[in-house]
Parts: C-alpha cells; sequence; structure tokens
C-alpha cells in the first residue's frame, strides 16, 4: 500500500462557491486525510494523503470541482506522506 501525499492549488472561480465543503464531504468519502484553504491570493489550497489511487481520485475532482466553481488552472505537488493528519478539515 502505497501511501502519498499531494499538494493541490486550484486557481480560478474557487471561493465563494463552497470549495472547501465540497473539498471537505469528498475527502471524507475517500478516507483521505489532510485540509483545504482558501488563499489570499484567491486560489484554494488543499493537502491530501491517502493511498495512491485514492489521492489521484481526488485531484481529478478538484480539477472540476463543486457545479459553482469554474477551475482555470491546477498545480500539483506529489510528495512523500508524513501521516500527521488523522483526519480532513477545513483550516480558516
Amino acid at each position: 500500500m502505497d501511501t502519498v501525499r499531494a499538494h493541490v492549488y486550484i486557481e480560478g472561480r474557487v471561493q465563494g462557491v463552497f470549495f472547501r465543503d465540497w473539498t471537505l464531504r469528498q475527502a471524507q468519502g475517500l478516507r483521505l486525510t489532510g485540509w483545504v484553504r482558501n488563499l489570499g491570493d484567491g486560489r484554494v489550497e488543499v493537502v491530501l494523503e491517502g493511498l495512491k489511487a485514492t489521492v489521484e481520485v481526488m485531484v481529478e475532482k478538484c480539477k472540476e470541482g463543486p457545479e459553482l466553481a469554474k477551475i482555470k488552472h491546477t498545480d500539483v505537488i506529489w510528495e512523500k506522506a508524513t501521516k500527521e493528519y488523522r483526519n480532513f478539515e477545513v483550516v480558516r
């Protein structure tokens, strides 16, 4: 079982469209750990940890986002998992 971390930055109309809450529900449903937060520059930042195949599924979901979002660009940085998170949460 290959555990990985993906650090994802999502750009576009991603704030004010329930992106963080949507991400929380999706990640919890996939049993991923990590967090999501809004950035001051209008992007959303997400850290995901879990099995590689499951994290890859969530990264693809982030490229689509919730119904009201309009994704322009997504950057994904793959890292070693630290297993420091116990669950997935919204960071404010």
